[in-house]
């Protein structure tokens, strides 16, 4: 975003967590950015702080059943990051997308670092200024189980967005089960998009 010249505007599309490194780019670049899109994503704000949609979210989430948490504080501390499991990823988040996705899914998985709230409050602290300046797009998932439709609509209720679009039929990894859609939805976003 730095190399970016003064005249220059992008679109960014965060998806999942991915929401929260989206909302903190807006904070820092707000005149860079034309319009961000929410892709069945994580959406803080500035009267929806980004602790709240963390434990909101880790409330919602419930069990993740054959997931490995990691502690390397200790056993006796928070785990630390958190590795999807395959059975998880197959009826939570590829459950409409094709098996090969979900194949390939697997052999790439990661752990998925868990943020402390003093980690989220000192890292994501947005603003009407910055934040709120920027024009924003949330897309619903229709079949989502991971960031589900009804916390989707929890984040919009409190951190309402420009436009709130759909993908029917879609799962967590909406790139993979409605590609098409998904492409289209954007490509709509970035020709109705005035820079």
């Amino acid at each position: 975003m730095e190399s970016l010249s003064l005249h220059e505007r992008v679109i960014l599309v965060g998806h999942s967590f991915g929401g929260m490194a989206l909302s903190h780019v807006m904070e820092r670049y707000p005149k860079k950015i034309v319009v961000a899109v929410f892709v069945t994503a994580l959406m803080p704000g500035p009267k929806l702080n980004a602790t709240t949609v963390n434990t909101e979210t880790i409330r919602r989430a419930g069990s993740l059943g054959d997931s490995r948490y990691i502690y390397d504080n200790g056993p006796n501390n928070p785990p630390t990051a958190v590795t999807l499991g395959p059975m998880l990823l197959a009826s939570r988040t590829y459950q409409r997308s094709p098996i090969q996705d979900w194949t390939l899914a697997n052999t790439l998985v990661r752990p998925h670092r868990l943020f402390s709230d003093e980690d989220l409050t000192r890292e994501i602290t947005l603003s009407e200024r910055n934040y709120g300046s920027v024009r924003r797009v949330a897309v619903i998932s229709e079949d989502d189980k991971l960031v589900n439709k009804d916390f989707i609509l929890w984040m919009i209720e409190r951190n309402p967005p420009d436009q709130v679009l759909e993908v029917k039929g879609s799962d967590h990894m909406v790139m993979m089960s409605k590609p098409m859609q998904l492409f289209a939805l954007l490509q709509h976003i970035a020709n109705t998009t005035h820079y």
